[in-house]
Formats: structure tokens, C-alpha cells, sequence
């Protein structure tokens, strides 16, 4: 009993520090040359500290960062960019997804099967804050679990090296799809499949890590594209805090600008 009190207790600090951190954090949806460039940047430094930058070629930004069905984030810390991540919402109608190109069978059985996907990829993180804040693969990822609610999806993807396999077991209860294989894709790293039941997992894994909760508008203003987007918000503060206490009505927005 000492024992599961003690995990407990210290799961509790741990929610607690993230929700702190996410008091300082702002997210930005990346529509404007200026910020991709900052999320190049991001990625070349995280790439090359990881040694896996691509085989040919200099850049990190690609086409289908601009897919219409990408979404292209940058996480800022008081206000300077500290990580980055690129979200496919993957339809049985639409299956532009990096985990397709690598593993486009096992993507297309889920497809085929009328399921949808979200498939995070390209997420960066800059070392140098990385050693200082180990917690940033957490208010990255929080935007993932976000996209899950938000589109409403079957699978959330985790197209990772085998070493980060363990994380996304204990945190997102994922399953493996493809067992690790070597020298995949343009940047010749061994990579796994694996995939989250968000149905079944989103309940218990909001109870375990509060911070990742959200408000259904704080969803809204970062995916939400054309008729759907009444305004586009130029950065979106964090709800989990409100969502997991209650509090105050007042959107937490910034930098409004008019239009879709």
C-alpha cells in the first residue's frame, strides 16, 4: 500500500511541475514562411545533435509540411521556440502521412478497415533547452492527444526509434504495429510502429496526467481551417490548468488576427 501511494504521489508532483510549465508555454499553428524557417532551424539542430539528419539534400522542411490535411506546430517557452511537431490527420479519403511512405501497409490495413488517424511526426526538440527541461516531449506531445479529441480518431500513430518504444507503451498504452526495422526512410534509422486505442485510452491516460487535458475551444484554435475558423489566433495559451480544475470563462488567446 506504501509502495502505490508513493507512485501515486509522485505522478501528483509530477502533473503538478507540467502544469506550472504549461502556465509559461504558448502554442503556434505555422502558416508563414518566418516560422518555418524557425522550425527548420529547430529540426536541424535536434537532427544533427541525434545524428540522424536525411541522406541527400540540406532541408528540413518538405511538402507535405504544407498538406492540406498538416498541421505544422511550434511550442514557445517564454516566448522563444524550444520545439516543434507536424500532425497528419490521415483519412481513409485522405492518406498523406509520413508513417505511410515507410509503412504504407500497415497504414493502409487501417485505413481500408475506415479508421482515421492522427500521425505525429518530425517532432524537435532544441538540445540545448531539451537537457534543461527534460519534460518538453510532454507539452509537445500534449498537442497530439489534442488532435485525437478534436477529429475524433481511431489510431493515434508513434513512428519512433526502437528506444523511445518503452515511453510511448507506458504513457500512451500503445500497441506495436511493426516490429523495429532498419534503415528506414530518408534518414536510415532503425524505426517501430506503433499505434494508441484513443477510444479506450484517452479516459484513464487525462486521469493519470492531467496536463494533458484540454478546452474543446483551445482545440478549435489550433486545428480548426476555412468556414470552421471564424478567427485565426496567432498564438494559443494552454487550457489543461481550467480543464482539470474549472475556472474563469476567458479564452486564453493572443494576437488575434481576422479572417479564416
Amino acid at each position: 500500500m506504501g509502495t502505490m501511494i508513493g507512485v501515486e504521489a509522485r505522478m501528483n508532483r509530477f502533473s503538478d511541475k507540467l502544469l506550472e510549465l504549461l502556465d509559461r508555454v504558448e502554442y503556434r499553428r505555422v502558416e508563414t514562411g518566418e516560422d518555418m524557417e524557425d522550425v527548420a532551424r529547430i529540426r536541424f539542430k535536434a537532427y544533427k545533435m541525434a545524428d540522424i539528419l536525411p541522406l541527400k539534400g540540406n532541408t528540413l522542411v518538405d511538402d507535405i509540411d504544407f498538406d492540406s490535411h498538416a498541421y505544422v506546430f511550434g511550442i514557445y517557452y517564454d516566448e522563444r521556440l524550444i520545439s516543434t511537431v507536424r500532425l497528419h490527420h490521415v483519412t481513409p479519403e485522405h492518406r498523406v502521412s509520413s508513417s505511410g511512405s515507410i509503412f504504407p501497409n500497415e497504414i493502409n490495413a487501417f485505413l481500408d478497415a475506415g479508421m482515421s488517424l492522427i500521425d505525429p511526426v518530425r517532432l524537435a526538440a532544441d538540445p540545448e533547452v531539451l537537457s534543461e527541461m527534460p519534460a518538453i516531449p510532454y507539452l509537445t506531445l500534449r498537442i497530439a492527444t489534442m488532435a485525437t479529441d478534436y477529429f475524433e480518431v481511431d489510431r493515434c500513430l508513434q513512428l519512433v526509434k526502437p528506444q523511445h518504444a518503452a515511453f510511448y507503451k507506458r504513457v500512451f498504452d500503445a500497441d506495436t504495429i511493426v516490429s523495429p526495422q532498419g534503415n528506414c526512410g530518408d534518414y536510415n534509422i532503425d524505426l517501430t510502429l506503433m499505434a494508441t486505442r484513443t477510444k479506450e485510452t484517452l479516459p484513464p491516460l487525462y486521469r493519470r496526467f492531467p496536463f494533458f487535458k484540454s478546452e474543446p475551444y483551445e482545440r478549435r484554435m489550433l486545428f480548426a481551417r476555412g468556414a470552421d475558423a471564424p478567427f485565426s489566433p496567432l498564438t494559443v495559451r494552454p487550457t489543461a490548468r481550467r480543464a482539470h480544475f474549472g475556472g474563469s470563462d476567458r479564452i486564453q488567446i493572443s494576437g488575434l488576427s481576422q479572417g479564416g
